[in-house]
């Protein structure tokens, strides 16, 4: 249940359960993020086989990235747009919080939205391993959302991250790391895990800044 849950969350997977998860079960689908960040990178490894079969390069990346973004439902580049209005436009921690929560967008989000889809189909342009890039860029992008969620207070007094907040734990974290660890092992040897530790300090210290 907290699987489906997660992947019903994170994704724009049909409703296999149709009624409201329960707090519990949205805090213990924290610990399958990255498992769901697993699914997403092996179905956008196994589209770029068929793409790049079929187009050339920058058509084939330039379709993965769409394959990307439709596969999640767009939440995390809706989450990185509300970050950069809120973070680059607000003094004040509760104005940073006001504008994040505003459905508007931004100068910043426009700016900041545009840039990271670039250097995205950039990246899959270029890459020489898309197994490697699209299995770690998903499954270590899921983990480092488990990190702040447990180890970080949660900004507002209300809302779906904090019953995920309280109903998550160290139970989370270390199945949600098992998974990170043996996908990036797996996709990218002695490189995947340096490149989950940079992951885990990014994540880190940009959840300890003011």
């Amino acid at each position: 249940m907290a699987f489906l849950a997660a992947l019903q969350f994170l994704t724009i997977s049909p409703p296999l359960i149709r009624r409201m998860f329960t707090p519990r079960e949205l805090g213990r689908a924290v610990g399958f993020f990255p498992l769901v960040g697993l699914l997403v990178g092996g179905l956008l490894v196994g589209l770029g086989d068929i793409f790049f079969m079929v187009w050339p390069p920058p058509i084939s990346a330039a379709l993965i990235l769409v394959a990307w973004v439709v596969a999640t439902g767009a939440l995390h580049l809706d989450g990185f747009l509300d970050s950069c209005d809120g973070l680059l436009g607000g003094a004040t921690p509760e104005k940073r919080l006001h504008i994040m929560k505003d459905e508007r967008v931004g100068a910043f989000a426009v700016v900041g939205g545009t840039l990271l889809l670039l250097l995205k189909y950039l990246t899959l342009w270029s890459v020489q391993d898309r197994l490697e890039a699209c299995l770690l860029a998903t499954v270590l992008g899921h983990w480092a959302i488990v990190l702040p969620i447990v180890f970080f207070p949660y900004a507002r007094p209300e809302g779906l991250g904090r019953s995920m907040k309280d109903n998550a734990g160290w139970w989370e974290v270390f199945l949600a790391t098992l998974v990170a660890l043996a996908a990036s092992w797996l996709a990218g040897g002695e490189r995947g895990l340096l490149a989950m530790a940079l992951v885990g300090g990014a994540t880190w210290l940009a959840a300890r800044s003011p």
